[in-house]
């Protein structure tokens, strides 16, 4: 009796994981990389204009400064890491229609989480090997989302 109640609950549990990943759509790699640039012209660009023209005389200081680049790269991620925290999405990403999500439970993403697929996205960009993954993937995960446990999806619109 026992081993028949297991049985049928390992097909319930297997048949909801494939009802779940049915129903999930993974965002095309074009529309990744498009909200990404978007990302950079609303969050980066801004962030870098500031620290050069604010906080330092200009551009000679900004280009002469090692500390000033850090401290964009650093600010840019603090704040993607928020947003992917609380919203799943970045602007970028809200105008493509896509959302970063866990892997397994297609929730959003704690803050570590978060942070560390930008930091794990810094040490694939540098490389590039981990940026090509998605052509040969079917989840179309790029190297940081294996990292990091997430994967890119388009949101549903109800």
């Amino acid at each position: 009796m026992r081993f028949r109640k297991l049985k049928q609950m390992k097909k319930q549990i297997k048949q909801h994981k494939s009802e779940l990943q049915s129903e999930v759509t993974y965002a095309r790699y074009t529309d990744r990389i498009k909200a990404f640039i978007t990302d950079m012209f609303m969050i980066y660009a801004p962030i870098l204009y500031i620290i050069t023209y604010v906080f330092l005389g200009g551009k000679e200081d900004f280009q002469a400064s090692q500390l000033a680049p850090l401290v964009g790269v650093s600010i840019y991620g603090f704040i993607y890491a928020i947003l992917l925290t609380k919203l799943a999405q970045t602007p970028g990403k809200k105008a493509y229609i896509i959302k970063v999500v866990d892997v397994k439970t297609h929730k959003n993403i704690s803050f570590f989480q978060a942070l560390w697929r930008f930091i794990a996205f810094l040490i694939t960009a540098t490389t590039l090997l981990g940026l090509f993954l998605p052509f040969y993937r079917k989840d179309k995960r790029a190297l940081h989302d294996l990292m990091a446990g997430t994967v890119v999806i388009n949101e549903k619109i109800i």
